[in-house]
């Protein structure tokens, strides 16, 4: 049997994705190779431990049957496979994935694969306009849990500062580092979203 030679061909993105997806689910699940192909032959679907190596060396590309397999044994989806991205992706500026326009990103992409969207113009407003309205509203709420402990902090006043240790002052500390984190992370969501839909909007005209 002739194997995919990566040589002759290098992989298309949704193929490099899918073969690094793999490895890093596989890990993250702390799976060996053969622990995972013995998942897969007790679902149904028998994999070997030598195929699920080539998958992941790029030596072979992922046939669909097998990605649903792998998924289900993984337990995540194949639009989560699908979608990744890998870290050495050899062209960041290029499509995420094989025949996609190349503004396409990684969530967009999930939601066509799931069905959720189309990526015809309109369809594609309409999914960064329900993006950005659902990130203004989560930018909203992690800034008021945050000013909610800000509060909490003042009131205690001196005692915050003279009792740090205390169990009360530690537990609004954590919260308001995780909440200045969640809320830089939600705006810069925002940001991102408003400048994609800025940019379909200017294209549409």
């Amino acid at each position: 049997m002739l194997l995919y030679d990566p040589l002759m061909l290098p992989f298309a993105p949704t193929s490099l994705a899918v073969s690094d997806a793999i490895t890093h689910y596989r890990q993250l699940r702390e799976l060996t190779r053969d622990e995972l192909a013995y998942v897969l032959e007790m679902s149904g679907h028998a994999i070997s431990a030598g195929r699920i190596a080539e998958m992941e060396d790029r030596e072979r590309p992922v046939a669909v049957d097998d990605l649903v397999a792998i998924s289900y044994a993984l337990g995540t989806t194949p639009a989560v496979l699908l979608t990744h991205i890998p870290i050495d992706m050899p062209d960041p500026e290029g499509p995420l994935a094989t025949g996609l326009p190349g503004d396409v990103r990684q969530a967009e992409a999930r939601a066509w694969i799931e069905g959720r969207t189309m990526l015809d113009r309109e369809s594609r407003m309409r999914w960064w306009r329900n993006q950005v309205g659902r990130l203004r509203v989560l930018s909203a709420h992690h800034e008021e849990q945050l000013q909610g402990a800000y509060a909490e902090i003042r009131d205690l006043g001196e005692l915050a500062i003279q009792e740090e240790d205390a169990p009360q002052v530690q537990v609004l500390h954590v919260l308001i580092r995780d909440g200045e984190h969640a809320l830089n992370q939600s705006e810069i969501a925002l940001a991102l979203a408003e400048m994609q839909l800025d940019t379909l909007w200017v294209y549409s005209v």
